[in-house]
């Protein structure tokens, strides 16, 4: 369980910036231990040979050559200057230590710093310990060769050798303090680092995309957080504007979808109600195939306009017919619907798919069926390079304090005025004809009722 919860550890991001402020710490003092140790070590030893050169002039001072014999002078410090000394004359040893044995490896070790004459120094192994030896000229008086001496000083290492690790345990106790220090001030201020990252985590978890207005700037925060919830807004706006648009080709395909189903609807429920003739099925037959056929009109017109490439495939289709056929499917007796082209004699026709053209103008033909007194019409003109098509009424019009929500989706004038409709067939006539390359928009009402303008593309 310790090793998962390490492997845990180690997989989140202040794990992992822990770690790596170990591995960088634990290998600066590394390299910062050795050198230091090093340092320490040459400063003792050159600490030895220090006192032992200064102690073997000391001794140099008292031995008097300017005789036939070596004479060493007594000193008030005496036994301490003589402690581990040896004088020699030439090779000949004159004085040593009262406890050094002639053949001791101090003693040898002494005998070959001397025949070597010079200022020099020799570590040796003396009794399981290190022994540090330094020799001392002592310049012969009238410049008599045969009358030179060397006073030769040692000194035990293990104090110094002690120190030495002593100052390396305390080092390495140090390092390991210092990297678990580095460890916790790593990960707390990681931590700290990372709040506000794992507020805006669970910030966006709670907010909905669709429903939420919240956003993530506005909020002091560090530049590289700011630019970060900069994006994440971006990216929360996209998507509720995906939602939005898939909501909204949902609520559109219903309404389209309506009024064929409720024509099936009718049709088979005339059909079961009594026994039909032959004639009478044939003709529920019809219907009900051409409100099929226009269901699936409706599912392709509108599934491809909600794609990206929606409104750029080319496509041409004459005007007349496509007015002719709706108001072919009004019901005359409610409302009569007329067909007006300018010039009866020029073919008019509109740079889109006929299907496009249909799905523009259905819904401002019945928004103008469900407000008209008597009639409407339907007329068609050409502009230059486009194609202008007029869908007027004789009912009461747009209240002026409508016009500006007029083209907003699910808004209407007044709810309760009786009528069905929830208030998306004019979004949707405006948006396919946008996606053509037109406009969909109210017109001039010179008098009762309302004018709503299509201009597109001509063909």
């Amino acid at each position: 369980m310790r090793l998962l919860r390490a492997g845990a550890r180690l997989t989140t991001l202040r794990g992992r910036l822990s770690l790596l402020a170990v591995a960088t710490a634990a290998f600066v003092m590394a390299v910062f231990t050795i050198v230091f140790n090093a340092f320490v070590h040459q400063h003792l030893a050159r600490q030895a040979d220090d006192q032992l050169r200064a102690r073997a002039s000391a001794i140099a001072a008292t031995v008097d050559t300017s005789g036939p014999v070596l004479r060493v002078l007594e000193t008030p410090q005496e036994d301490v200057l003589d402690a581990n000394a040896w004088i020699y004359q030439g090779t000949g040893l004159v004085e040593q230590p009262p406890a050094a044995r002639a053949d001791s490896p101090a003693t040898r070790a002494a005998a070959r710093l001397a025949a070597k004459g010079g200022a020099q120094c020799t570590t040796t192994l003396h009794d399981a310990v290190d022994i540090r030896l330094c020799s001392w000229p002592v310049p012969p008086a009238g410049g008599d060769p045969s009358r030179s001496a060397t006073v030769v000083t040692a000194l035990d290492l293990a104090p110094y050798r002690a120190s030495g690790d002593t100052l390396l345990m305390a080092s390495l106790a140090l390092d390991a303090v210092m990297l678990l220090c580095t460890y916790a001030v790593t990960r707390l201020a990681v931590g700290r680092a990372l709040r506000p990252v794992r507020t805006m985590t669970d910030q966006a978890a709670q907010w909905s995309a669709t429903a939420s207005e919240e956003r993530f700037s506005g909020v002091a925060r560090p530049a590289e957080l700011a630019r970060l919830g900069t994006s994440l807004d971006a990216f929360l706006d996209r998507i509720r504007a995906a939602l939005r648009h898939e909501q909204q080709l949902t609520s559109e395909l219903s309404h389209e979808l309506r009024n064929p189903l409720a024509t099936i609807v009718a049709e088979l429920d005339w059909w079961q109600a009594r026994p039909r003739s032959e004639k009478e099925v044939a003709a529920v037959q019809r219907t009900i195939g051409d409100a099929a056929r226009t269901m699936q009109t409706i599912c392709d017109t509108l599934l491809a306009e909600a794609r990206e490439d929606s409104g750029r495939a080319p496509g041409t289709t004459a005007v007349r017919p496509v007015l002719n056929a709706l108001a072919d499917r009004t019901d005359p007796d409610v409302v009569s619907v007329r067909v007006v082209i300018a010039n009866e004699a020029e073919e008019l026709t509109a740079g889109v798919p006929a299907a496009i053209l249909d799905r523009i103008v259905s819904p401002l033909l019945d928004n103008a069926l469900r407000y008209a007194a008597t009639a409407v019409d339907l007329r068609a003109f050409r502009e230059p390079g486009r194609v202008r098509i007029e869908v007027g009424d004789d009912g009461p019009g747009v209240p002026e304090r409508f016009r500006a929500h007029l083209f907003q989706p699910g808004r209407r004038a007044d709810p309760g005025d009786g009528h069905d409709g929830a208030g998306l067939g004019l979004p949707l006539a405006r948006r396919l004809a946008r996606s053509a390359g037109g406009e969909a928009e109210l017109g001039e009402q010179g008098g009762r009722g309302a004018v709503f303008v299509v201009r597109l593309p001509a063909g």
